[in-house]
């Protein structure tokens, strides 16, 4: 939700798709030509270390992109396929470059929601699973992957979706944070792939470690980043207030919050939006501060308790 003026976005990335760009010592990337209102000017893919190297997220369905990557790699060997989470901008192109490499692929797991679906609600439109994926290797909370000249730390950061992975490089205080940490916008959590406490939680994850520079799955890179976290939860606490500042007028169904909480929004992330609403409102009936008949729906009336 490109809408806050309360966080430092930063939106100038001239990036273009199919250049390689190096960006630190042992860390490229490369832009993939799928710029849209969610992805911004489109996925980033990266390359760490030199000579044997390893790509994270080699991005959606993509030919010109997987041979984008390929040829940054012409003359070095791909020792590793790093994945930090199963949404069709990030994984589809694995296979490519698995066929490509032989390399084996690092990821949590498998997509799965982040609780179970109610028999009431619809499959979520903006969820975008890649339900055709599965690492070779499933890692988890603090496993590392090693290679040549380049040890990366796996910190699970589920909320944007259950299997979410960042990727940390301690020995340069650099973290590849996917989805779930973004420069140029918020992160969209939408249940039931996604949820508010997982994200909140990971939040605080991210914000206790040593790494201070990210490099997202979108966008520009943020210097200061445990900095930049802090306004990240600075804001979704805001816009909790905000919702209960609405809900504290009366019962409202999540198309009049949205309405009443983002002010000026684009009219194509409005969806997006509801959804984001919708987590944090399962998060206040988890908590017995709002309540609603039946399940936690999009379709749901909410008021407060």
């Amino acid at each position: 939700m490109a809408d806050n003026d309360d966080i430092p976005f930063n939106r100038d990335f001239p990036l273009k798709p199919g250049v390689v760009e190096q960006v630190r010592p042992g860390v490229r990337r490369v832009l993939c030509d799928n710029p849209s209102p969610f992805t911004f000017t489109g996925t980033v893919s990266y390359i760490v270390g030199t000579g044997k190297v390893a790509i994270i997220d080699p991005g959606p369905d993509d030919a010109a992109h997987a041979a984008a990557l390929l040829e940054a790699v012409r003359h070095e060997t791909v020792t590793h396929i790093l994945v930090t989470h199963t949404h069709r901008d990030h994984s589809p192109n694995t296979a490519r470059i698995k066929a490509a490499t032989g390399a084996p692929v690092y990821a949590e797991g498998a997509h799965r929601a982040s609780r179970p679906r109610y028999e009431s609600e619809k499959h979520n439109p903006e969820s975008g699973a890649d339900r055709d994926f599965k690492p070779d290797i499933e890692v988890r909370h603090g496993d590392t992957v090693d290679g040549a000249g380049w040890a990366l730390e796996t910190v699970a950061t589920p909320g944007h979706t259950a299997n979410h992975l960042a990727f940390a490089w301690p020995e340069r205080k650099i973290n590849f944070v996917g989805d779930h940490v973004m420069g140029w916008s918020t992160s969209i959590v939408a249940p039931p792939d996604g949820s508010m406490v997982d994200y909140m939680t990971s939040l605080e994850t991210l914000a206790r470690r040593d790494e201070d520079l990210y490099f997202s799955g979108h966008g520009p890179e943020i210097p200061d980043a445990r900095r930049y976290v802090r306004f990240l939860t600075r804001h979704r606490h805001a816009r909790e207030a905000s919702i209960l500042h609405r809900l504290a007028k009366g019962e409202a169904d999540i198309p009049t919050i949205v309405r009443a909480v983002y002010i000026g929004i684009d009219p194509r992330l409005t969806n997006a939006a509801g959804y984001s609403v919708l987590a944090h409102l399962e998060d206040l009936v988890g908590r017995g501060i709002a309540a609603t008949d039946g399940d936690p729906v999009i379709g749901g009336n909410y008021r407060l308790v």
